[in-house]
């Protein structure tokens, strides 16, 4: 990636795409830093790519952080490379040196845009003399190195777009491959590093595919083998129109500040294109490795409804809470929430304690989409206890009191008896011990003491939930008060 920015879902399904193939084929997966462009890199980015890939699970093999046998992995750190590769080029004849100053340039684009043609480099400087260029030299006279495109490509088979070829000599001029400052294009410094790292195979966004005969014309220019390419479709909002990285909402940051799983986006990034045997919702990463293709990605764009990203992250959220050691890593993080949302509120220590938040996990589970869910106002009752008075409860029922000793002496039944199933079948049975609360009377009042609350989860789970000791507290507190 170049580090313009942060990485957006765009350049996480790219990274994905990649660390599938490498996985699938025991090979390595390599994150290299394109920043050739100075002036539009961002401090941090790349630290921050990095960290984002490991957040979501797919870790690079080699990397601008962990290093490798084939490093430096920035680019702005592999000039002499670059140099060479260039003073090769140069002195085989297909490279040479242009002097066109930058307003020159401009005039060449205006002129074309208003001829509503696309700009293009009219290769002036390709026709120079030896001696012509050593005099512009002498002169100390700016210059870049463009690399001559040549007629007559040859095809290429795409992993993905199959054969393919672009007469690229016909519709643009010849290229800036070395520019004044030394630093490279992309086009010389990625055929270089390929070539120089070993790699087989890159599987990079559909918008290079047009570009890539221009770059097997680099590859035989230095007389080097190309690695195989594939271009992936690409990843549009589901109305089809392109994400928007201003709006801010397709970083990765932002999904993992606001609590989704990274399992949850590698699933819908993946579910919403192609390259698997077939498509659902809840795949790991070792089902996408073992499921994945590279001939069954199609060329349609991939179209990503975000909407439904609570959905998958609930089904991702279950799984873990199901698996014993994520379920402890879900009670830290919960308790850390509580704290922040109630902490102001004098919250009673027992409702951090491990046993307690994890049973409202197990609870709760398949019910909520993400974990902050849990500190909701609808789940305060939860954490904080309610402030209820007698007098509130006498407006549902006048049966308070007959209704509180019989759910008191529900509760101090074993522990082990206290189950959804059981307790629902009991309420049930307490009911008709009432003269004139109806059953859904009775619920009311009974929510309304345990949680201050009109809605939430049933009332059974809400005592389950609470356990026998922190009912019978509250629904002595509120006949009391």
């Amino acid at each position: 990636p170049t580090i313009t920015g942060f990485l957006h879902l765009g350049g996480l399904r790219t990274a994905l795409y990649n660390y599938i193939f490498a996985k699938k084929h025991q090979g390595t997966f390599i994150l290299r830093v394109e920043d050739t462009d100075q002036s539009r890199v961002v401090p941090g980015a790349a630290e921050g790519i990095e960290d984002m890939l490991d957040w979501a699970g797919i870790p690079p093999d080699e990397s601008p952080g962990r290093g490798g046998p084939a490093g430096p992995y920035v680019q702005s750190r592999r000039l002499e490379l670059y140099g060479r590769a260039g003073a090769a080029l140069l002195a085989s004849g297909a490279a040479y040196r242009c002097f066109c100053s930058p307003q020159r340039l401009q005039l060449l684009r205006r002129d074309a845009l208003r001829s509503q043609q696309t700009p293009r480099y009219d290769n002036r400087c390709r026709h120079l003399a030896p001696a012509e260029v050593a005099q512009k030299l002498a002169q100390g006279l700016d210059c870049v190195i463009r690399f001559r495109l040549e007629k007559g490509v040859q095809p290429f088979q795409d992993l993905v777009y199959g054969w393919n070829k672009h007469e690229v000599a016909e519709v643009e001029g010849d290229p800036v491959i070395l520019k004044g400052d030394g630093f490279p294009t992309y086009h010389l410094a990625n055929v270089v590093d390929d070539h120089y790292m070993g790699i087989t195979h890159v599987l990079r966004g559909t918008e290079w595919l047009a570009s890539t005969s221009k770059h097997l014309l680099l590859y035989k220019a230095f007389g080097w083998e190309p690695p195989q390419f594939g271009h992936l479709p690409l990843l549009l909002n589901k109305d089809g129109a392109k994400l928007s990285k201003r709006q801010g909402d397709i970083f990765l940051e932002r999904f993992a500040r606001d609590g989704f799983l990274p399992e949850a986006l590698l699933d819908i990034v993946t579910n919403c294109g192609s390259g698997f045997t077939e498509k659902q919702m809840g795949r790991t990463l070792e089902e996408l490795i073992s499921q994945f293709e590279v001939g069954r990605i199609t060329t349609h764009s991939a179209l990503l409804d975000l909407e439904a990203l609570p959905e998958f992250n609930r089904i991702h959220l279950t799984r873990h809470i199901e698996n014993q050691g994520l379920r402890q890593k879900l009670v830290r993080e919960l308790q850390g929430l509580v704290e922040l949302v109630y902490g102001d509120q004098q919250v009673d220590p027992d409702v951090l304690e491990n046993e307690y938040v994890e049973r409202v996990l197990l609870l709760r589970k398949g019910h909520i989409s993400l974990l902050k869910n849990l500190v909701s106002s609808d789940y305060s009752y939860l954490w904080v206890r309610p402030s209820v008075s007698r007098q509130q409860l006498q407006t549902i029922s006048a049966e308070v009191d007959k209704i509180g000793k019989l759910v008191l002496g529900l509760m101090t039944r074993p522990a082990a008896a206290l189950t959804v199933e059981e307790l629902n079948k009991d309420l049930r049975s307490l009911q008709k011990q009432t003269r004139e609360t109806k059953y859904s009377s009775m619920m009311q009042l009974l929510r309304l003491a345990l949680s201050g609350q009109q809605h939430g989860p049933s009332v059974a789970e809400m005592m389950v939930t609470l356990g026998a000791e922190e009912v019978c507290g509250r629904i002595h507190r509120a006949l009391s008060s």
